[in-house]
């Protein structure tokens, strides 16, 4: 097994299942730390800030650099800035979306008559929210998801994803939305410039291979798929593409 310069971690499902670590995850991370190697967690769960992203690592076992965690919502927020600078936006979301677009300027996010619709993961969403952004699609705006994730694992078993409640609003206005997070490979290239890395000096590591593992493959670099989530073993090996290392958990994996 290559010896890789940054190992790059999906959360849910990978690292945690709601509130529980994975442990085979959280003792290979902490080798990470013991032996200064460095890693990055790449997520699309855009209802968190950085800061309650570490803090939810904190409760696992986890001391991590908030500088360490790139997610779906600081990525789609990146973009609407550089497409649509001046664009009113309205907003289904949570803190971290909220948070990230704010970052960047977007000081009024809940408005009217929109040009841009901005949905990330809203565990309040109701017919309402999801009726406005409808109407505001069918009028033009742009519909634009942090994630196309269907599902994720909480700790009793599968919830609805972002990607989901996206998908409704597409179907009702009969367009295609644009997708931000992973599979999309932005926040690795962000990851990349960022840290000066080679694409072969990294790796993906992840449990959902409709996400994780095809924005590795995107990306350009070796990838990881653990049996600790979303998308099974035996339905990885019928992929047409595969992971560079399928495995049921870290514990099979030496750094």
């Amino acid at each position: 097994m290559n010896n890789y310069k940054a190992y790059c971690f999906d959360l849910d499902g990978t690292v945690y299942r709601g509130k529980e670590g994975i442990e085979t995850a959280v003792k290979f991370i902490q080798n990470l730390q013991k032996n200064n190697l460095e890693y990055y967690f790449v997520t699309n769960n855009s209802s968190k800030t950085p800061a309650q992203l570490q803090e939810a690592l904190r409760n696992i076992g986890l001391i991590v650099e908030e500088e360490r965690i790139y997610s779906s919502s600081l990525a789609t927020a990146k973009y609407v800035a550089n497409h649509y600078p001046k664009a009113k936006i309205h907003t289904i979301g949570s803190d971290g979306l909220r948070f990230a677009l704010k970052s960047v300027g977007f000081n009024h996010i809940e408005d009217e008559n929109p040009d841009v619709v901005v949905m990330g993961i809203d565990r309040m969403i109701d017919y309402q929210k999801l009726s406005k952004a409808c109407l505001a699609v069918q009028r033009g705006a742009k519909l634009i998801g942090t994630n196309e994730d269907v599902k994720f694992p909480d700790e009793k078993g599968f919830v609805p994803g972002n990607g989901s409640f996206v998908r409704l609003v597409a179907n009702v206005a009969a367009v295609d939305p644009i997708f931000i997070g992973k599979p999309s490979p932005v926040m690795l290239e962000v990851i990349q410039k960022e840290h000066g890395l080679d694409r072969k000096e990294m790796v993906m590591i992840g449990d959902n291979y409709d996400t994780d593992i095809l924005c590795g493959i995107r990306f350009g670099c070796d990838t990881i798929h653990v049996n600790t989530g979303v998308t099974n073993t035996e339905m990885v090996q019928q992929k047409e593409e595969q992971p560079t290392y399928c495995i049921e958990n870290l514990d099979f994996f030496n750094i």
